[in-house]
């Protein structure tokens, strides 16, 4: 979950200024808008043949959070290095 602030420049600008992670609650550090640790953030908006359709689902995940979601999977995600 982000949060966001505007900032006043020329241009209104909006930066993070806030992330929590949707499984565990972690704050997850940011400066100057950049997170400062690892940070899995998904956006996605469900299709037609959803039950879920034209529902845009949006989280955050801290890394440890993400490593006990990927050791749930009965098939292994694709990792590259």
């Amino acid at each position: 979950m982000r949060q966001y602030q505007i900032k006043r420049t020329e241009e209104l600008k909006k930066e993070t200024s806030k992330i929590i992670c949707n499984q565990c609650g972690k704050e997850i550090p940011v400066v100057a808008g950049q997170e400062q640790e690892g940070v899995f953030s998904i956006e996605y908006t469900w299709g037609y043949f959803s039950e879920k359709d034209g529902e845009k689902h949006r989280f955050d995940l801290c890394e440890e959070c993400y490593d006990a979601m990927l050791k749930g999977f009965r098939v292994p995600a694709e990792i590259q290095e």
